[in-house]
């Protein structure tokens, strides 16, 4: 049987992460994006929001630790999101995109951005 997949693209925040102090006082704009994997067939047969998982719910977490939460690294954040979204709703992955478009590089760029998956394992254990 295939894997099911509930995506968030591009939920935009402000919030004060980087390693520079100016960062953390200014803030600035962080681009999130979350998969959750898990069987959907129970939502999909019955038409019951209650045998899925409620993406609103999700996107209020994330919102919540973007916006209150503060880390130097982006990596941090994600695995920070990974973690909550994996022990708040349980599902079978989740894949997690922080993308920084303002970052203080001296170039020419988009973004710099932090793409990370975790199971159930990584989440479950103490660390």
């Amino acid at each position: 049987m295939g894997q099911d997949t509930i995506q968030i693209h591009n939920m935009q925040f402000y919030g004060r992460h980087g390693v520079n102090p100016e960062e953390k006082v200014l803030g600035q704009r962080f681009e999130v994006d979350v998969e959750v994997d898990l069987d959907t067939r129970p939502a999909g047969l019955s038409d019951d929001l209650t045998k899925t998982i409620n993406y609103a719910h999700v996107y209020r977490l994330v919102k919540r630790l973007v916006e209150e939460e503060c880390f130097d690294l982006i990596e941090a954040l994600a695995e920070t999101i990974a973690t909550h979204v994996g022990r708040e709703f349980g599902p079978d992955a989740v894949r997690v995109c922080v993308r920084k478009p303002h970052v203080p590089i001296k170039g020419v760029l988009d973004y710099v951005a932090v793409d990370i998956e975790r199971t159930p394992e990584s989440w479950q254990s103490p660390t």
